[in-house]
């Protein structure tokens, strides 16, 4: 099994324009609580019915990395190219990162 690309924080706030869809896997209740400014909201269990909704370019977020990792799995094997946010949005937060509500 190939490994799962990932990217940090700090990697992930240096990302360049707009090439990057940021996908937001977690449930409503956790994306209405605080998520990452830009961020699309798909949540995993949603994924595969609307994947025509994602880019070729993703970073994958969940809150610690493990649904996320799913998805980056998923959408790698498709033919997107897809990272992991290591840590999620618990590292992006602990990091001092804005959330938006």
């Amino acid at each position: 099994m190939p490994e799962l690309p990932t990217i940090t924080t700090d990697q992930l706030a240096a990302l360049p324009g707009p090439d990057w869809m940021l996908l937001d896997v977690r449930t409503d209740a956790e994306w209405a609580v605080g998520r990452i400014e830009g961020s699309t909201h798909i949540p995993l269990d949603q994924l595969i019915a609307r994947v025509d909704e994602v880019s070729d370019k993703v970073v994958c977020i969940c809150a610690v990395g493990g649904r996320s990792a799913q998805a980056t799995a998923y959408l790698n094997s498709i033919g997107r190219e897809a990272v992991n946010l290591e840590g999620g949005i618990q590292a992006w937060a602990a990091d001092s990162r804005p959330l938006t509500r």
